[in-house]
């Protein structure tokens, strides 16, 4: 559903949201709240979506349903997931079916559902230029809008290494575009390179086929020295709140590449849930079913080279970790990568972009996650998902979605909300007592 803009003549904005997934669409929904802040939001898709290539029977979220749009920040508010329940007139059907976990397919409707309630969301249209001359200028490929600020929240796409970028099509693909590329796998050799929850998720799919529909052969190759569950114990859990997240921004650049290099699976390793269907799969084919050369589980390697195989298809070279002189082949007629995202480029910056300060890769933020630059103090622009090395990992995940745009919109109301309470944890070092004399 595509809302059409409501105003007439010269179109400016307090906010100009440039992209509506999860993140932007937090913040749109905060905003929807806030009369005394007129905005928009923009995407060049024709309707949302979200991981739509992905979305497998049986798939959930690895967070609490708390952590939806705007729960976390307000819970009175008409786009949280309950109330999306309740609009639907199934709140009751969903308590009695004790899911463990929300559906992620459940969970996207939901998102779908937010962006086609909200008139100020604007979706088939592109942000092809940012300026600024007073005001930022936004031309994109309908109109030119003006905006005392702009909120990037544009995600981020899929990643596979340079190598082979070229070679992508309907035998080597992304795992994100799984549900649509992995057809007809029947008798064939498959190999998922990734040991993050994505790819034990495709690599589930894979040995779960009926029948016919049943690969000949499927290989799951991680760089991780195993397959490891994600870290969901409560104290790990104090990581992804807004104390810590603050505590986090305030370290210095080498503190913070570490911690995220430490403790990558508190966010991207893999649900226990997935890893018992997986052992069990891998258990019934071998040992009651007799399909002993089904599954083939490599961890610890690294994927050097992708070629075009001896007898067709793909050969796919890597090294074990612990051998580092020792190559091993796998000969594949599908390789599905499930190698993650990465930011997507911010190119339509470019008329300001010798105006914003960088930190690394990302730009630099301040707390409120405005970018710092030469320009006036109430003219920014806000990144969103967009600064895990000055946010930490919990930057890209849901947790802290709602509480990073409640603290934008506070910005843009010049408010302040009432923060939550602290972790147990003190993450700080106590400033030393005085000696009494």
């Amino acid at each position: 559903m595509v809302h059409e803009p409501t105003r007439s003549g010269a179109e400016h904005y307090r906010c100009l949201g440039v992209g509506v997934g999860p993140a932007n669409l937090s913040l749109a929904s905060l905003l929807h709240t806030r009369p005394d802040v007129v905005s928009l939001f923009l995407d060049r898709k024709d309707s949302f979506s979200w991981h739509d290539g992905q979305q497998l029977p049986g798939n959930t979220l690895q967070v609490s349903l708390f952590k939806d749009l705007v729960t976390l920040a307000d819970p009175r508010n008409p786009f949280s997931f309950l109330s999306y329940l309740h609009d639907h007139g199934r709140l009751y059907h969903f308590l009695n079916a004790q899911f463990d976990a929300v559906p992620r397919v459940e969970f996207r409707n939901y998102l779908a559902w937010a962006s086609r309630c909200n008139e100020n969301i604007v979706f088939g249209e592109t942000v092809c230029e940012v300026s600024f001359d007073n005001v930022f200028t936004v031309r994109t490929d309908r109109r030119t809008v003006t905006a005392d600020n702009v909120v990037v929240g544009v995600g981020s796409q899929p990643w596979v290494p340079s190598q082979v970028r070229g070679k992508l099509g309907p035998t080597q693909f992304h795992v994100s575009d799984y549900l649509g590329t992995a057809a007809d796998l029947g008798g064939k050799r498959v190999v998922v390179i990734g040991g993050g929850q994505s790819g034990a998720e495709a690599f589930l799919d894979l040995i779960s086929q009926p029948g016919d529909a049943l690969p000949r052969r499927v290989s799951w190759i991680s760089r991780r020295a195993n397959y490891f569950p994600i870290d969901d114990t409560p104290f790990t859990n104090d990581y992804y709140m807004p104390s810590y997240a603050d505590y986090f921004f305030d370290l210095d650049r080498e503190a913070r590449q570490s911690f995220n290099r430490q403790n990558i699976l508190s966010s991207d390793g893999i649900s226990e849930s997935t890893l018992h269907d997986i052992y069990q799969r891998a258990y019934l084919h071998r040992f009651v079913e007799g399909n002993v050369d089904l599954v083939g589980l490599y961890p610890n390697r690294d994927v050097t080279e992708v070629s075009t195989g001896v007898y067709g298809g793909w050969q796919v070279s890597a090294r074990h970790n612990d051998h580092p002189g020792s190559t091993e082949l796998f000969e594949a007629d599908i390789v599905i990568w499930a190698t993650g995202f990465r930011p997507t480029r911010m190119d339509f910056l470019d008329p300001i972009a010798d105006r914003l300060e960088r930190d690394g890769d990302e730009f630099r933020i301040d707390e409120d996650y405005a970018v710092h630059w030469d320009g006036p103090d109430d003219r920014r622009v806000f990144v969103q998902n967009a600064a895990r090395g000055q946010r930490g990992l919990a930057d890209p995940n849901l947790s802290l979605n709602a509480w990073r745009s409640q603290r934008i919109a506070d910005r843009l109301s010049k408010v302040s909300s009432n923060e939550q309470l602290p972790s147990f944890i003190e993450w700080s070092a106590k400033p030393r007592a005085g000696r009494s004399t």
